[in-house]
């Protein structure tokens, strides 16, 4: 099994990206992203994970992250997020407003036909792309790159305007998340 994409330093940050399966644009909807966020909240304070940068997307979520316990591994509070989040977009899919219902479903449905395990819906892409911050310049190019996504997407102008990331704390404004800013001079690497 290759361990490239895998988190292997419990004590370390990573740069990670989860999807949603055929990266359906799920998180167009206010309430989806509401919900996800206070799923971050919850791991952060019930499960130890460490945010210093992170971006929801339509369809992804971007995150600088690690555990804040090097016996709790980030790849299980990933799990569980994950595991949670799917059940409440498919909850908020079929009791909420959603034009797309039907098809959104179907989709998540047929995702998981030729999975092993038995489950009705899919709703994330198996695992998530986990690399290690290793060096202050792939730190530095993976925040601008997180806090920089909306832009590049045309969703906003600046980056600091874009509530459902981290810009708006380094810019020093209040965020929906706490975060621990990360300067350009951090201190992690050995």
């Amino acid at each position: 099994m290759s361990t490239k994409y895998k988190v292997n330093d419990n004590s370390k940050p990573y740069y990670i990206t989860t999807t949603i399966v055929g990266w359906v644009d799920v998180f167009t909807r206010e309430v989806q992203k509401e919900r996800l966020v206070e799923s971050l909240k919850y791991c952060q304070e019930s499960k130890g994970l460490i945010i210093y940068a992170w971006c929801l997307m339509t369809n992804h979520l971007h995150m600088i992250c690690q555990s804040s316990d090097e016996e709790v591994p980030l790849s299980d509070i990933i799990r569980d997020f994950k595991r949670f989040t799917s059940k409440q977009i498919l909850i908020t899919i079929e009791e909420e407003p959603e034009s797309r219902r039907e098809w959104m479903l179907d989709f998540f449905k047929k995702s998981c036909e030729k999975l092993k395990r038995n489950q009705k819906y899919k709703v994330w892409q198996t695992g998530f792309h986990a690399e290690e911050i290793r060096t202050q310049k792939f730190l530095e190019q993976k925040i601008d790159y997180i806090n920089y996504n909306p832009v590049k997407a045309r969703i906003v102008e600046f980056p600091e305007h874009y509530i459902y990331s981290s810009a708006r704390n380094y810019a020093e404004m209040e965020g929906l998340l706490a975060v621990e800013i990360l300067s350009r001079s951090w201190k992690f690497f050995s």
